[in-house]
C-alpha cells in the first residue's frame, strides 16, 4: 500500500466474506488489499474471534485459525448479529452488536498498515447487501467508538456501490444500460442499471431483481443460464455486463459467455466490485464530483424536503431542516426556536423538485403556560426508514425565570 494520509477506504461487509480496499492516488483507482501476504486472496471470512489468553479480537482468516487451533471463541454470524440490538454472550461477557462490529472493523483496518488510521482517513465507506435501521445504528456506534466523527464515514447498500462502481468506469461501459448477474451457487439474481437522460439531472435506477435457480451441471447448467440470459437481456442494448459471486465458472458457461458477449458487449467478472464501488463513492462525493449531472434513485432515497417558516433576525424566512435527495440514514436536522403566539409546530413539506408545499401541524399537549416568547424548544428530525421520520421536541425553558419542565414530545411521521 502506498497511501498513508487522506485515505479513502471502502469495506464490503458481506454475509459470508468481507473485503477492504483503498483509493490508490498514484494509480488513480481503488485497489484491493490481500488478506494474506503475497497472494491475491482478497476475501476474509466475516467472522470475529475472542482470543482468551490475549483478551482481544482477531478477524478473518486469523479468527478462523485461533478458534480452530487455540480455543478462541468464534463469532461467525456477525452480519446477522449487526441487524439486531440483542446482546451476544462471548466468553461469559455480554457484548452489544456494535461492540462486536467495532472489534471486527478495527481488525480489518489493520490490514492497511497505517498508524493512527482515524487521523489519516479522509473517509471510510461501509457497504453491505441491504441496510436497516438497527444496522445503521450499530455501524454508527461502532465507528464513533473507534474515533470516527460522522463526517468521516458513509454507509451504503450494494445497489448504490454498484452505481458508483459502474459510473466511475470508462463511459463506453455505461452509456447504455448495465446488467448485473449475482451468483450464489446455482442461484442467480439479475438486476439492470438504467439511465434516463431526458431530464436534468439524469435519473439512474436499479430495476427490481429477477431470480432463478440454474438446473443441472456442466452443459445442462450452461443451457439453463442461456435461457435466463435470453429472458433478462432480451433484445435491449447493454454497454456492459457485471458478474459477481461464487457459482459462475467459464468452464461450464461456454455458450453463456458467447451469448453475454453478443453485440460486442463488455463482460466483467470479479468479487471485489462492491468494495471498489464504495471506495469510488468516497472519491466521487468528496473530491471529483463528476456525477453532479446524475441522481441515483435508490430504494433508500428520501424525496421529501422538510423545513419551517420562521422569523430570523426579525425577518420572515424559510428554514430548511431536511433536504431531499439523500439516503434516509443521512437525513436528519435540528434547530432551536422560541414560540411566538402559538402552542404548536408547523412543518413545511414538499417533494423534491416540486413547487407545491403543504403544512403539517404537530401538537404539543400539556405545553407549560408562559408569557409569549418565553418558551424555547429544541426540535430534532431523524429518518429511521425510507418512509418514516421521527420528530423529537424538548422544552428547554427560558433561563432562570422559566426553567425547563423536562417535557419531551415524540412523533413518527410518514410525510
Amino acid at each position: 500500500m502506498n497511501e498513508i494520509r487522506d485515505l479513502i477506504i471502502g469495506i464490503d461487509f458481506g454475509k459470508e466474506y468481507t473485503q477492504i480496499c483503498y483509493y490508490d492516488r498514484k494509480g488513480e483507482e481503488p485497489r484491493s488489499l490481500s488478506m494474506k501476504v503475497g497472494t491475491s486472496q482478497y476475501e476474509a471470512p466475516t467472522c470475529l474471534c475472542w482470543r482468551v489468553e490475549q483478551k482481544d479480537y482477531c478477524v478473518g482468516l486469523e479468527a478462523a485459525y485461533f478458534a480452530r487451533e487455540k480455543g478462541g471463541v468464534l463469532i461467525d454470524n456477525l452480519y446477522n448479529i449487526c441487524k439486531k440490538d440483542e446482546k451476544v454472550q462471548v466468553a461469559g461477557m455480554q457484548r452489544a452488536p456494535w461492540e462486536l462490529f467495532a472489534g471486527f472493523l478495527k481488525g480489518m483496518l489493520k490490514f492497511l498498515g497505517v498508524m493512527d488510521v482515524v487521523k489519516n482517513t479522509k473517509c471510510l465507506i461501509i457497504t453491505c447487501p441491504d441496510i436497516g435501521n438497527l444496522q445503521v445504528e450499530n455501524f454508527r456506534k461502532a465507528c464513533a467508538s473507534l474515533g470516527f466523527p460522522e463526517e468521516k464515514y458513509m454507509i451504503m447498500d450494494y445497489g448504490e456501490s454498484f452505481y458508483y462502481y459502474a459510473l466511475t468506469q470508462k463511459r463506453e461501459t455505461w452509456n447504455r444500460s448495465v446488467a448485473w448477474y449475482a451468483f450464489k451457487d446455482k442461484n442467480v439474481i439479475f438486476r439492470k442499471l438504467t439511465i434516463h437522460g431526458g431530464v436534468k439531472p439524469a435519473l439512474v435506477k436499479m430495476e427490481l431483481p429477477v431470480e432463478t435457480n440454474l438446473s443441472g451441471n456442466g452443459e445442462e447448467r450452461d443451457a439453463s443460464f442461456c435461457r435466463f440470459i435470453q429472458k433478462t437481456l432480451g433484445t435491449e442494448l447493454y454497454s456492459s455486463i457485471q458478474i459477481t459471486g461464487s457459482g459462475f465458472d467459464q468452464q461450464w458457461a461456454q455458450q453463456s459467455v458467447k451469448m453475454l458477449c453478443f453485440q460486442k458487449r463488455k463482460v466483467f467478472y470479479g468479487n471485489n466490485l462492491f468494495a471498489k464501488g464504495a471506495c469510488a463513492a468516497g472519491k466521487e462525493k468528496l473530491e471529483d464530483k463528476r456525477l453532479r449531472g446524475y441522481r441515483y434513485l435508490s430504494d433508500s432515497l428520501v424525496l421529501t424536503e422538510v423545513g419551517m417558516d420562521m422569523r430570523i433576525m426579525g425577518s420572515p424566512t424559510y428554514y430548511p431542516l431536511i433536504a431531499g435527495g439523500k439516503n434516509w440514514y443521512e437525513c436528519k436536522g435540528s434547530c432551536e426556536l422560541i414560540l411566538d403566539d402559538t402552542r404548536e409546530l408547523v412543518f413545511v413539506v414538499g417533494k423534491l423538485g416540486e413547487t407545491e408545499k403543504k403544512k403539517i401541524v404537530m401538537a404539543l399537549p400539556e405545553l407549560p403556560q408562559r408569557p409569549n416568547k418565553t418558551t424555547r424548544l429544541s426540535v430534532d428530525l431523524c429518518y429511521v426508514s425510507p418512509k418514516e421520520c421521527r420528530i423529537t421536541v424538548k422544552d428547554l425553558g427560558f433561563g432562570d425565570m422559566y426553567p425547563s419542565s423536562g417535557k419531551v414530545w415524540k412523533e413518527s411521521v410518514a410525510w
